[in-house]
């Protein structure tokens, strides 16, 4: 039997690149709810439905946000910023209405579940916005001043702002291409977990990693010095390292 060939999805999900230049075309109202329509029907833990995104179009607005995230071109050039919550605010409200206290909303799992659910949606959202046309960039600066994101969209208690996202319609003028992601001998591992298939993969994936920015105009990157200096140390957090103390300020006590 002769294997089935990519399905459209899995094919732009395999065009998938980071666009952080664009044209200047508007994200229609319209196009927007339909993104987020399409997150809304991704997989959430036990039905909680614990996500929430605020849409950004004012330019003072991203102008600010920008700033306090380290200062982002692309947060404030795209036609829409999507900032994406682990809201646990309306399921204490709904716990509260049903004469029920929520007590378990500052244990850990609730603050896993509010990132993962959030992951899940917000990839959801921009698959569809690239079926249909647009392109983005998921920024996790948001979280080098939570604090800041939080008091500019007015957040409440138990909302958490996790991720953004850019959204705009490709500048093709950009030129990035699809950047390699490790072999797949390295990530799918069968039946158990293999601690020795990192080698062979990251010694490949260098070579592969270091062909793609030479051809993006900058010669020499090294997958395994980017993986130093962003995890090494708590200077290439950019701040995050005190993420314990932000989720704390909006009630995520992660206990």
């Amino acid at each position: 039997m002769t294997e089935r060939r990519d399905s459209a999805v899995i094919a732009q999900q395999l065009r998938h690149r980071s666009v952080r230049r664009y044209l200047d075309a508007p994200v229609s109202d319209a196009q927007l709810e339909r993104i987020v329509h399409a997150a809304q029907r991704a997989s959430t833990s036990s039905n909680l439905q614990v996500v929430s995104v605020v849409a950004v179009r004012d330019r003072e607005r991203k102008r600010r946000i920008s700033r306090a995230i380290g200062g982002r071109s692309y947060v404030e050039e795209a036609p829409v910023f999507l900032v994406w919550i682990a809201d646990l605010a309306r399921n204490a409200a709904v716990m509260r209405a049903g004469g029920a206290e929520p007590e378990t909303l500052g244990l850990i799992e609730n603050t896993l579940i509010g990132a993962v659910d959030v992951g899940i949606a917000a990839q959801n959202a921009l698959l569809a916005a690239e079926s249909l046309g647009l392109g983005g960039v998921f920024v996790g600066s948001v979280r080098n001043d939570p604090e800041a994101v939080s008091a500019e969209l007015g957040l409440p208690r138990h909302a958490f702002p996790v991720v953004g996202m850019a959204l705009g319609v490709p500048d093709p003028e950009e030129g990035t291409g699809v950047k390699p992601r490790l072999p797949l001998s390295g990530v799918l591992h069968r039946e158990r977990y293999d601690d020795r298939a990192w080698r062979p993969a990251a010694e490949e994936y260098e070579a592969d990693y270091a062909d793609y920015f030479a051809a993006q105009g900058t010669p020499g990157r090294s997958w395994a010095r980017t993986v130093i200096g962003r995890l090494a140390t708590a200077a290439g957090l950019h701040g995050r390292h005190t993420m314990r103390a932000s989720l704390r300020a909006q009630g995520y006590d992660s206990e």
